[in-house]
């Protein structure tokens, strides 16, 4: 017999069971030495209560002003009227007197006494009500322990326990139920079976599986017999932790023991194997189940479709649906949805209609579920037009459209970037009266930021926010991801601390993941590791996404001690790495040299079998191919024809690949042609490789030949196969024969996609073919292939072109359609502008940009700073320069020769060469023009030793200096009546051959001296590149430009 004390589970919440209290008197138990009067009235009353009229009798009498709760509870204990329905009309009577009772030994009695006398419906009421005034279950345990005892325990009903612990288990109170039939045992009891399979039923539905294992493990001990029920709930219990393989153990050891499975227990068996994606073992079971004398239900053919469906074999749940008619079964709606979804997931409109319409056509009706369905189904396609049939039939048939439907609808068109259109579903959904969720707002605001409008989509979260909806933290994760995708992680870092903050909103792992991602890609390591130890802190656990990030970023950056770091410590919590965090790992060692430890995390990986032999052999070779380590990738090619491992394609092209980076052609086509001979079959990845070798190395006829060999190949050429011709055609100037290869791609099935549009359209830019680029881009346009790219790519053409006012349209059309121009788009259009001389116009970009939260880069400023430069306010070029570096930015060597160049116009030659020692810091060298500018600035301030030391430097450097300003220099000298000097002046000139040795000083001194006796001295000494003879005074500017 199992016995039950009162003593606290180990394993159970403390909340469970209070904490030790006085334990309750017996006099409080019907067991106190009542007083003389007391025992009168109780046997006066109790002489009452066995006559039929007691109420009448008691109502009489001076009884009801003697009544206190000794009384009461020893009336009750003593039970000499040996009705119980009776005493509990007294109770009843005797609470209408004084008031609700919330004495428990009175209660206690009462639930004893009914339980004995079989009245179980108002046992279990009261049992509620103690519960309801008394919290801890150890106590109303106790009364009632205390009660059943006292009334010879021997002969009570144990009944009354299996009613405490199965109300608690109705009221929701799992824990407390498992506690007090676990954790108390001073009374002999065998809990019921239909108390373990009812608590452990819960239990499982809860998904509380530990308590329920510790619920079935007393069951074992308590030697119940396992029924089917019992069974069942095992293997249910198994299945939902995916652990079909135990689930069918208990299955076959219950028909072992004599316990024949029912139907309900095959169809757990069945679903588990479905969710585990046991689709034939399932089927086999449905087989097993008929051979038993079972007929599968709809359930199990629901649950079979289901299955089929989520792992798309769609042929085999069809043909699940016909066994079912064939059967007689009717499937219900929830089966029809599930097999249209699966065929709308599959892309596969039409299977998913047909469903439908053979569903009505059996007189199953169609609902706002089914509707939703083929709404979420077109949508994701793209079929908009069919989006809008469906919603026009849903209403005609007299559905009314509710918010998710509006929001699916505005989902498809944001998909589709067409905003302007989810704009329309959103008004309408409003016009209906239909009011807006949360979720409606995170669909548009998602919308809005993969279009790039960023601004209007914070604007969409303050209306959100204004109508008193709360954004959740994906709304938000959203928002943060788009900025931090457009490089703009302040403002990511602002929504992260101030408005989730504002909000009351607490980021979770995707949150902070989002932000720790950004500053990894950009680099910014130690921020994002504040975030993470801040996450920590929070008591959130960092995921692989988080280590993902963290490795990726350190291997970026070179430092490789610390992405190892995070590798064994990711390893060291259990969380496994993916190929994609091994290939970063091994990428980065490679590119670092350090080849030893990219072949140990090489090792780590083939050890973890995270890959087969062959891909993990073919990552490495990957890895060290793209890093130009052909050497070493060589011999691990080697070690794994060594091993007996057979090298696959995948291999081959990583090497080919290498080589062509290279540009040993050679090298490549050498084991493109031993590959052949070993039988390697050629895909069409390697002519793809090849092709693009070849036309980076300008080799574009013999890219065509190889290009117009595929089909012989047996090969088809796929959309990398022509983007790569197109862009190497565009690329070499050939663009008639890139829109040849356009035109053809249809013929083969292959649909342009974007980057071939783009390289198209690039290639007419580039050879000023403007027509072609326009009548292109209304084509894109039309396609939606229009990107802030292809905006960036005509608008630089048409500046280029000098076409402003069309560039300034094009700009206008880009905001129109919701493309959000980048600070490519504005230091374009600042750079037209600033060579036209509109500098008005284009600070005004410059300022709007910033508006816009898009911050200049190195290449903005630069551009205004030659701009002014040029008018010659150099007021403004010192100002914007010093607003350039309290920003952060630093300069480049364009940046460098303009401010020279302004600083040297200025005559502030202090400045200049502050300037000038700041770039040779930093290992800039001195441009020719640079030189030229701080010499003739020396020159004006008759400084002509400093202008002749860097005479001599400029020359040393591989610079020429123009005449007129060696000139101005030798004249200098002869003035201040140095000749020496300006005899130097025309040696050096001699030295580095920028003039003949039959030149003279007088013809230097009085500019005599032509750009025709550089090029002769030139071609006399072959000692200067034929592009600065021809190119001798090229202007400044213009280099700068260029």
């Amino acid at each position: 017999m199992w016995r039950l004390s009162q003593r606290k589970p180990n394993a159970l919440a403390p909340q469970i069971l209070a904490p030790k209290t006085k334990p309750i008197s017996r006099r409080h138990h019907c067991s106190s030495i009542a007083t003389k009067q007391n025992q009168e009235s109780v046997r006066e009353i109790t002489n009452i209560l066995k006559c039929n009229n007691w109420s009448f009798l008691l109502e009489s009498s001076d009884a009801p002003k003697k009544l206190n709760p000794d009384i009461i509870r020893a009336v009750l204990h003593e039970n000499k009227v040996g009705d119980s329905k009776r005493l509990l009309n007294f109770f009843f009577w005797y609470e209408h007197k004084i008031g609700t009772v919330q004495d428990l030994g009175i209660l206690s009695i009462l639930v004893v006494n009914l339980c004995n006398s079989h009245c179980y419906g108002p046992s279990s009421d009261l049992i509620e009500r103690m519960i309801r005034i008394c919290s801890y279950p150890h106590v109303v345990w106790g009364s009632i322990v205390s009660c059943y005892k006292s009334c010879n325990g021997s002969s009570s009903n144990q009944k009354v326990f299996d009613i405490l612990i199965d109300k608690y288990r109705k009221m929701g109170l799992l824990d407390e139920a498992a506690g007090v039939l676990l954790g108390v045992k001073d009374v002999e009891f065998v809990p019921s079976s239909l108390l373990f399979n009812t608590l452990s039923r819960d239990l499982l539905k809860a998904s509380r599986l530990e308590l329920f294992w510790k619920v079935f493990e007393a069951m074992s001990k308590a030697n119940i017999a396992f029924d089917v029920y019992a069974y069942t709930n095992m293997i249910n219990a198994h299945c939902k932790v995916g652990n079909v393989k135990e689930a069918k153990k208990v299955l076959v050891e219950m028909r072992d023991k004599g316990c024949n499975p029912n139907a309900v227990t095959y169809n757990v068996v069945i679903g588990g194997l479905c969710r585990a994606g046991l689709l034939d073992e399932a089927i086999e079971t449905k087989k097993s189940m008929v051979e038993k004398g079972l007929v599968p239900d709809n359930y199990t053919y629901a649950t079979l479709i289901n299955g089929f469906c989520a792992k798309k074999r769609l042929k085999e749940a069809k043909m699940v649906l016909v066994e079912m008619n064939d059967l007689g079964l009717k499937p219900d709606i929830i089966i029809y949805n599930a097999l249209i979804d699966g065929f709308m997931r599959q892309g596969d409109l039409e299977a998913a209609f047909s469903i439908r319409d053979e569903m009505v056509g059996n007189g199953v009706g169609e609902n706002l579920l089914i509707y939703h369905t083929l709404l979420n189904g077109v949508c994701k396609v793209g079929r908009m037009d069919k989006a809008e049939e469906v919603m026009n039939e849903m209403i005609k048939m007299g559905s009314q459209p509710e918010s998710r439907t509006y929001t699916l609808l505005i989902e498809g068109y944001c998909r589709e970037r067409d905003m302007i259109s989810a704009f329309k579903v959103f008004e309408e959904m409003e016009r209906v009266n239909l009011a807006p969720t949360v979720m409606t707002y995170s669909v548009i605001i998602n919308g809005l930021c993969r279009c790039g409008n960023l601004q209007q989509a914070s604007e969409v979260l303050g209306e959100m926010v204004a109508k008193g909806l709360k954004p959740n933290a994906v709304v938000y994760t959203t928002l943060m991801t788009a900025h931090a995708r457009e490089g703009r992680l302040e403002e990511s870092r602002k929504i992260f601390d101030d408005e989730m903050k504002e909000q009351g909103i607490m980021p979770d792992v995707f949150c902070y993941n989002c932000l720790i991602i950004g500053l990894c890609k950009t680099q910014k390591m130690e921020e994002a590791r504040s975030y993470l130890v801040k996450m920590l802190e929070r008591g959130l656990k960092a995921n692989a996404h988080t280590y993902g990030a963290f490795i990726h970023g350190y291997s970026k950056v070179g430092e490789m001690q610390f992405a190892d770091r995070y590798f064994d410590e990711m390893l060291g919590y259990g969380l496994m790495p993916n190929d994609v965090i091994y290939t970063t790992l091994i990428d980065g060692h490679c590119r670092k040299g350090n080849i030893t430890e990219a072949f140990s995390v090489f090792r780590c990986m083939l050890a973890r079998r995270i890959l087969s032999d062959v891909q993990t052999y073919s990552l490495l070779i990957q890895c060290l191919s793209k890093n130009e380590k052909l050497q070493e990738a060589i011999e691990v090619f080697s070690e794994l024809c060594t091993i007996g491992l057979v090298p696959d394609v995948s291999i081959y092209n990583s090497l080919i690949s290498g080589f062509c980076k290279q540009g040993d052609l050679e090298k490549a086509c050498k084991l493109h042609e031993e590959m052949c001979a070993k039988g390697i079959t050629t895909n069409i990845v390697t002519c793809n490789i090849l092709i693009n070798g070849l036309l980076k190395a300008g080799e574009t006829e013999r890219a065509k030949v190889l290009f117009d060999g595929i089909s012989q190949k047996g090969l088809t050429p796929n959309a990398v196969t022509y983007a790569t011709m197109i862009d190497g055609c565009c690329k070499s100037g050939n663009v008639n024969a890139a829109f040849r290869l356009l035109d053809e791609m249809p013929l083969t099935g292959i649909s342009p996609d974007s980057f071939v549009y783009n390289a198209l359209l690039n290639g007419c830019c580039k050879e000023r073919e403007l027509e072609k680029a326009l009548d292109l881009f209304q084509q894109m346009l039309q396609k939606g292939f229009a990107s802030t790219l292809s905006f960036n790519t005509l608008i630089d053409g048409l500046c280029k072109s000098a076409k402003l006012q069309e560039a300034k349209r094009l700009f206008e059309v880009m905001m129109e359609k919701q493309v959000m121009p980048n600070h490519i788009t504005y230091t374009t259009l600042i750079d037209c502008h600033c060579k036209e001389g509109m500098m008005q116009e284009a600070k005004k970009l410059f300022f709007e940009m910033q508006e816009r939260n898009l911050n200049p880069n190195t290449v903005t400023y630069t551009t205004l700073l030659h701009g002014y430069n040029m008018i010659g306010d150099r007021k403004e070029v010192f100002e914007l320069f010093r607003d350039m570096l309290a920003k952060g930015i630093n300069p480049d060597k364009i940046t460098y020769y303009v401010m020279l160049d302004a600083y040297c116009k200025e005559g502030n030659l202090v400045e200049a060469f502050v300037l000038r020692d700041e770039m040779l810091e930093k290992g800039i060298q001195m441009s020719g023009s640079a030189y030229e500018a701080i010499i003739q600035a020396l020159s004006k301030k008759e400084d002509y030793s400093n202008a002749l030391r860097l005479l001599d430097e400029m020359g040393m450097s591989g610079h020429r200096l123009g005449f007129p300003t060696c000139s101005v220099i030798a004249r200098g000298f002869q003035t201040a009546g140095d000749m020496d000097k300006a005899a130097k002046v025309l040696e050096n000139m001699m030295k580095f051959g920028w003039v003949s040795e039959s030149a003279n000083l007088s013809d230097l001194v009085d500019g005599n001296l032509t750009d025709a006796d550089f090029v002769d001295a030139a071609r006399n000494q072959n000692n200067v590149n034929s592009e600065d003879a021809v190119n001798l005074l090229k202007p400044l500017m213009q280099g700068l430009a260029c």
